[in-house]
């Protein structure tokens, strides 16, 4: 009961496990230089003469690749090598930020180069974005994955509060060469790390996906899944509104408060300074809010920051402020990414984050660029308020959508027997209907549909592409459940996903059946000349 009294000590346990700690290190050290890069060139687009539209695009250049690319990363995620997939981008991104510094020391920067070049990390961001997400159930024990999930946003907001003032301090002391030339070290120390690191070899499938099939897989997992919709749907509305504080800070910053570089940094190291404080408290916090709760103040407390920086032209009071924002920040980033982390099994985990990303990092490009065009219109203040007005309206009527529960078992049960057949049925023969036959009681039929109903989700979840009911017309109480899937592999996976939560499930619908034996299942596969030529051992 540690864990849920919200101790210091019981928040920290999985630093106890070396390789995470060393990776947690790793990517704080490696996000406090992208921090600082991103400060740079946030900073010296203002010095190159940028207005509010220039200053919101190079929000939306390392939001909009996020967006486009997540899911085809998240696929790469769970069908490639994490380590090796990691370190590859990861020298991308070192190249990025080493092109940035040679153009700053020879006086060749540029407004367009900072976009592009900006983008360029965005790909890099979208690429390593769902696979760090990914490896922590690797690192870390199951009834540690919250704490861990918090670790990892209490770092990001670490490297928040050093990487932009110590950004800052660089750029206004030395340049911003400098500036990304230190971004550039901390890549070298990230690529040490997980070279360092020895994964752990996971017991893969026998039955591995290639890209598109597992592409379409955590399509149809995404469909079908109404507990990840909520998630999207509540994250897509708050970072819409929540984004125009980041696209516009910078102009704050420089027009409204009257501060340099260095002011610029520190505001933002404010926000970082906010959001350990919000981390650290975060775990008595969950302890007695719920995650609707914790979201609900989290855009109350965004919208009163908004306010306050359109209204009060103070840099002590707007340094008060990002002080809440930061905290404000982590308590939504936090409760967002934990949810999802545990309405997900394992198998799909990549591709469901990388779609989650996909809407955050949108939300966020869009809501830059539409704030940004507001500013450019109305001014910065005006474009403040009327996103802070929205962020509290949208807080109240997204209780209606309520978060879903993170308590299911999503640990694979494998109760399903192997499918009978007479000979070695070839891996990408297809499509394969499923019948499953159950003798129910005329009066029990209501109740029954119901519980297969809820039970179907699971199928389409799991693999099919489509499912339904249909009764005997010359015995009623004869009714059979069929599914289709698109392989033989396909269907064979289905065996491997179906989790403990299912199962449930499914022994709700089973328990109508009447008779000693189980309900009969049938697997009829899809027949043709061409099936027939490539014989059985084709895979």
């Amino acid at each position: 009961m540690g864990a849920e009294r919200g101790g210091l000590a019981d928040s920290l346990r999985p630093l106890r496990h070396a390789t995470f700690a060393v990776l947690w290190a790793a990517t704080v050290l490696g996000n406090t230089g992208t921090f600082m890069r991103d400060i740079a060139s946030s900073w010296m687009v203002t010095e190159l003469g940028g207005g509010p539209a220039a200053v919101s695009m190079i929000q939306a250049a390392g939001s909009l690749p996020i967006f486009l690319l997540a899911i085809p990363a998240g696929v790469l995620s769970d069908i490639l090598d994490r380590r090796r997939f990691l370190i590859g981008v990861q020298i991308l991104l070192a190249c990025v930020s080493a092109l940035l510094m040679g153009l700053a020391a020879t006086n060749h920067l540029s407004i367009a180069a900072l976009i592009a070049l900006t983008f360029v990390g965005g790909i890099g961001a979208a690429l390593v974005g769902p696979t760090w997400q990914s490896i922590v159930p690797e690192l870390v024990e199951r009834t540690e994955l919250k704490d861990a999930v918090s670790l990892n946003s209490l770092g990001v907001n670490i490297a928040r509060a050093i990487g932009p003032a110590a950004g800052g301090l660089i750029l206004a002391g030395m340049g911003a060469a400098a500036t990304y030339g230190t971004d550039v070290c901390s890549y070298v120390l990230v690529i040490a790390a997980l070279a360092w690191w020895r994964r752990r070899t996971v017991g893969g499938s026998a039955l591995p996906e290639n890209f598109f099939g597992a592409f379409r897989a955590g399509v149809r997992y995404t469909r079908a899944s109404r507990e990840l919709h909520r998630v999207l749907f509540r994250a897509a509305v708050f970072f819409a509104f929540a984004s125009s504080v980041w696209a516009l800070l910078p102009l704050v910053a420089r027009g409204v408060l009257q501060g340099g570089a260095g002011f610029y940094g520190v505001l933002m190291g404010a926000v970082g300074a906010g959001a350990i404080a919000g981390a650290l408290l975060l775990p008595r916090m969950r302890a007695y809010c719920s995650a609707d709760a914790l979201l609900l103040g989290a855009s109350l407390m965004s919208a009163a920051v908004m306010a306050v920086l359109a209204l009060v032209p103070s840099k002590a009071v707007a340094l008060l402020a990002l002080l809440v924002l930061g905290g404000a920040w982590i308590m939504s980033l936090t409760t967002f990414n934990g949810v999802a982390q545990g309405i997900l099994p394992n198998w799909v985990r990549g591709r469901a984050l990388a779609v989650y990303l996909t809407v955050f990092n949108g939300a966020m490009a869009a809501g830059s660029i539409g704030w940004g065009a507001l500013a450019e219109a109305v001014g910065t203040g005006p474009a403040l308020l009327c996103s802070a007005a929205g962020l509290v309206v949208a807080a109240f009527a997204m209780r209606r959508v309520p978060l879903p529960s993170a308590e299911l078992d999503l640990s694979s049960a494998h109760p399903w027997a192997e499918p009978a057949t007479v000979e070695p049925v070839a891996n990408d023969r297809g499509p394969v209907l499923i019948l499953v036959e159950y003798d129910v009681a005329r009066d029990r039929l209501p109740a029954f549909l119901t519980a297969l109903e809820r039970f179907s989700m699971e199928r389409l979840r799991d693999g099919a592409y489509a499912w339904g009911v249909t009764q005997d017309s010359a015995r009623p109480e004869r009714v059979v459940e069929w599914f289709m899937v698109e392989s033989w592999a396909e269907h064979l996976r289905q065996h491997e996903r179906f989790s403990h939560a299912g199962a449930d499930l499914q022994a709700e619908a089973v328990a109508f059946h009447r008779g000693a034996s189980p309900p009969r299942v049938t697997h009829l596969i899809g027949l043709d000349a061409a099936s027939l030529a490539r014989g059985p051992s084709s895979s």
